[in-house]
């Protein structure tokens, strides 16, 4: 663990082949046919992104995840969050990658899980808003089966801990009905077990909410706030431009959603972060092997601009107790977002080697550190 900044990276369990995936998109799907199936949308679109080092890999394959551990190790990361997928029910997805983690002690790299409670549907993927699987919450006895299947990951040596506690994050507390209440029986069923607590880290809730569901701290993730970058890309006057040549016949397509990374890395953080608010960096934003002239796209993502955004996000929490000097990196291998951390043809170990370099320049305030402790 890097002891000056904890930069935990979320990580997607997709690539392998799974039944659910079988039936519905086709035998054998992975993430990865959406990827190399990306065209360029406009001059200078740079689609579609192909993997180097580790190329067009399968997480089955142990080999596979030493590898990318190994890279991540190299470079700074503390460890992967992977995203966990309990639909209710003890139902489970994409879980024999964690599990075989888990399982066999391999790699000995830090780990915590994020539970990505939310419905699986369609469009998510370009495709329509049919319900392919849903997040159900049946009651009581399913959320001991959940703790029950956590706590075999709390156990392990490798999990990821603040102040000694397990770290969970979920990414919607909002969904969970009388989420506090859920939480409460959890650190309860924790403290039996013999855990000293939980860390409950929630996404997209407001900081003076984090009581009312029962969470710890917040994980701020202002890349998917679109909307801010509007004003500032002038997106707004192709789309009334766009709406005047419709009202006079003429057919025109839907704008496509660019914003250059430069500008986008302005808003994508606070003025400054409490203890429990952790800040988010994000290398790239292209969603377009997913959802075609849908997708919302960054230009420009060059490994320079994101050692800039790296060093600016390290700075809002250089004041905190080291053990809550969290920065959340999202995602290590969202290819088919565009967003990833892994080495690519265009830029090779680029973003890897300016987030090395981000942290071997970051110096904690630790006169304020030991200050807010007290």
């Amino acid at each position: 663990m890097n002891a000056e900044a904890r930069v935990i990276a979320l990580f997607l369990p997709q690539y392998h082949p799974i039944p659910e995936n079988d039936e519905w998109w086709g035998r054998g799907f992975t993430e990865w046919m959406h990827v190399v199936k990306a065209r360029p949308l406009f001059r200078g679109h740079v689609q579609p992104k192909y993997p180097a080092d580790l190329g067009f890999y399968d997480l089955r394959v142990p080999e596979v995840r030493e590898k990318q551990a190994a890279l991540a190790r190299e470079h700074g990361v503390e460890g992967f969050c992977y995203w966990h997928y309990w639909l209710g029910g003890g139902r489970r997805l994409l879980d024999r990658p964690f599990q075989d983690v888990l399982d066999s002690g391999i790699p000995d790299f830090p780990f915590c899980l994020a539970w990505a409670n939310h419905d699986w549907k369609g469009n998510a993927f370009g495709a329509d808003r049919r319900l392919l699987a849903e997040q159900t919450y049946p009651g009581w006895q399913d959320h001991q089966a959940h703790f029950d299947f956590l706590a075999g990951a709390f156990s392990d040596s490798r999990y990821i801990r603040v102040d000694g506690k397990p770290l969970l994050y979920i990414y919607k507390p909002h969904s969970i009905p009388d989420c506090k209440r859920v939480m409460e029986f959890w650190r309860t069923l924790a403290s039996k077990a013999g855990f000293p607590g939980l860390h409950i880290v929630g996404e997209a809730v407001p900081r003076k909410r984090v009581e009312d569901f029962g969470l710890d701290a917040v994980h701020m993730t202002m890349h998917r706030r679109i909307d801010y970058l509007r004003p500032v890309c002038r997106k707004e006057w192709v789309e009334s431009a766009a709406s005047i040549l419709r009202s006079l016949g003429v057919s025109v397509p839907e704008p496509i959603q660019r914003f250059e990374y430069s500008e986008a890395i302005k808003h994508m953080l606070k003025e400054s972060y409490n203890i429990d608010e952790y800040p988010n960096i994000v290398p790239n934003w292209d969603t377009t092997p997913r959802l075609g002239r849908k997708a919302t796209i960054f230009v420009n993502a060059t490994p320079e601009l994101f050692e800039a955004h790296v060093r600016q996000a390290l700075s809002k929490v250089a004041s905190h107790p080291s053990q809550h000097r969290i920065v959340f990196l999202r995602a290590w291998n969202e290819w088919a977002e565009g967003n990833y951390m892994e080495p690519d043809e265009e830029f090779g170990t680029g973003r890897l080697e300016a987030l090395k370099r981000s942290l071997e320049a970051f110096r904690p305030d630790a006169n304020a550190a030991e200050s807010l402790k007290d």
